[in-house]
């Protein structure tokens, strides 16, 4: 079943670009923003985690931890993230391919990846919001986030 509003978001354990494990429960105690990307290196991905970079400040002032999530391998997300000097995690969902993103009803089976969905938890990870972009090539509107955080 996909992660709804006012359910308990899908548990996961993924490495992040660092090999670091990081958990649901790592995020629970504040709030949480799960960034689901499709592909790395591409324009509007970049984009996105652009902005997630230069407005983490605000972000973290509203209480939130920020996260994304890529089906791709750890490799591809370390170098995204050292080239991008993106400071929050980046998770890999490589293997089993694209399970987490599947979990949260965030992944396309016709191209293999994640689709662009975004979930904010409040502290007891309970999904508050969900972002997300019907078109693969449109950016989410990244102001959702700092009203759904400001409402939790």
């Amino acid at each position: 079943m996909p992660a709804v509003v006012g359910q308990p978001a899908p548990d996961f354990s993924l490495r992040d670009q660092s090999n670091n494990t990081v958990s649901l429960a790592d995020l629970k105690g504040q709030k949480a923003l799960i960034v689901f990307i499709p592909f790395p290196f591409t324009g509007t991905c970049d984009g996105e985690a652009c902005a997630l970079r230069d407005d983490l400040g605000a972000l973290e002032g509203l209480g939130a931890k920020v996260v994304i999530i890529t089906v791709h391998a750890g490799p591809t997300n370390r170098k995204w993230a050292e080239e991008y000097k993106l400071q929050f995690p980046v998770l890999t969902d490589f293997w089993p391919h694209g399970a987490v993103a599947q979990a949260y009803g965030a992944f396309n089976e016709q191209i293999g990846s994640a689709v662009r969905q975004s979930f904010v938890l409040d502290q007891n990870g309970v999904v508050r919001e969900i972002v997300k972009s019907e078109q693969l090539g449109q950016a989410r509107e990244h102001q959702a986030y700092a009203r759904a955080l400001a409402a939790i």
